[in-house]
């Protein structure tokens, strides 16, 4: 076989080893269950439901909840990244409403 040939082949089987290796790596960092945004969903709603956010910012409260519910489903039926971005939704949502609860609060207080 001419050595031009060998190289060339040598090359794209090594290409070929690199893709699975790196399609490997990113799937498995895709297949972890989301158990630190579980968490941190769960705690931004105490916190928001600690600041009143049930009294001053209830749908948005209600709708990180949802959310939150929603994770929960997808990590039961083993969708690691729906329920990852059901739960980063749930957290942004609680984070908001406990902005708003803290905001009217501050202005009844004043």
């Amino acid at each position: 076989m001419p050595r031009f040939i060998r190289s060339a082949s040598a090359g794209a089987s090594a290409r070929c080893a690199l893709a699975a290796v790196l399609l490997l790596l990113f799937a498995s960092c895709q297949t972890a269950p989301p158990v630190q945004e579980m968490s941190d969903a769960r705690q931004a709603i105490a916190v928001a439901k600690a600041a009143g956010a049930g009294n001053y910012a209830e749908s948005d409260l209600r709708q990180a909840e949802i959310s939150l519910e929603n994770a929960q489903r997808k990590l039961s039926e083993r969708a690691y990244s729906q329920a990852r971005r059901e739960a980063l939704l749930a957290r942004d949502m609680a984070l908001k409403a406990l902005s708003i609860a803290e905001r009217s609060g501050s202005q009844q207080a004043n």
